[in-house]
C-alpha cells in the first residue's frame, strides 16, 4: 500500500496538505500537452503526488511517463503553487491542498500513450486555445506561463 493510501486510512477525507510536481511539457511548435482526466473530464497537466523518499523532480518525470509515456531529458522549475488555488475535493470525498511544484519541459523523448485509468486523451494545445474546464491552478499556470512570470 501506498504513502497516501495508508495516511488516507488514517485520517479518512478529512483535508491534507499534499506535496506534488507538475510537468508543463512544451512541443516543438510551442504548445502544451494537457491531459483529459478520465474521472472529472478536467483538462490538466502531467503531474502527481510525491512519493516518500522521492525527490520533486523524480516525481515528475516518473507522473509524466506513467501518464504519457513520454521521458522528460531536462526539468527547469517554473514555480510553487499553494493555497486555495491548490485546494481539490476528489470525486470520492479526499480532499486536500497542494503544495505544487510546477516544472517546465522543453527536451523529452518516447511515444505519447495515455494511461488509460487516468487519462481519457492527451494533446497539444495552443497556449491561447487550451479548454477552459480546467481548475483555477491551472488557470493561474496558464496567466503566469503568458507573462512570463
Amino acid at each position: 500500500m501506498g504513502y497516501i493510501e495508508e495516511l488516507r486510512k488514517r485520517t479518512n477525507h478529512m483535508p491534507l496538505v499534499l506535496p506534488h510536481s507538475v510537468v508543463v511539457l512544451f512541443n516543438e511548435q510551442g504548445e502544451i500537452l494537457l491531459e483529459e482526466r478520465s474521472d472529472d473530464g478536467y483538462f490538466d497537466f502531467p503531474g502527481g503526488s510525491i512519493d516518500l523518499k522521492e525527490s520533486a523532480e523524480e516525481a515528475a518525470k516518473r507522473e509524466l511517463l506513467e501518464e504519457t509515456g513520454l521521458i522528460a531529458d531536462e526539468l527547469e522549475l517554473f514555480k510553487v503553487y499553494s493555497g486555495e488555488i491548490t485546494h481539490y475535493v476528489y470525486f470520492n470525498g479526499d480532499e486536500i491542498y497542494g503544495v505544487d511544484l510546477v516544472y517546465l519541459c522543453h527536451k523529452y523523448h518516447g511515444e505519447m500513450k495515455p494511461e488509460q485509468s487516468e487519462v481519457k486523451r492527451l494533446k497539444f494545445y495552443k497556449i491561447d486555445e487550451v479548454p477552459n474546464k480546467m481548475s483555477i491552478r491551472n488557470k493561474q499556470i496558464l496567466k503566469d506561463l503568458k507573462s512570463g512570470k
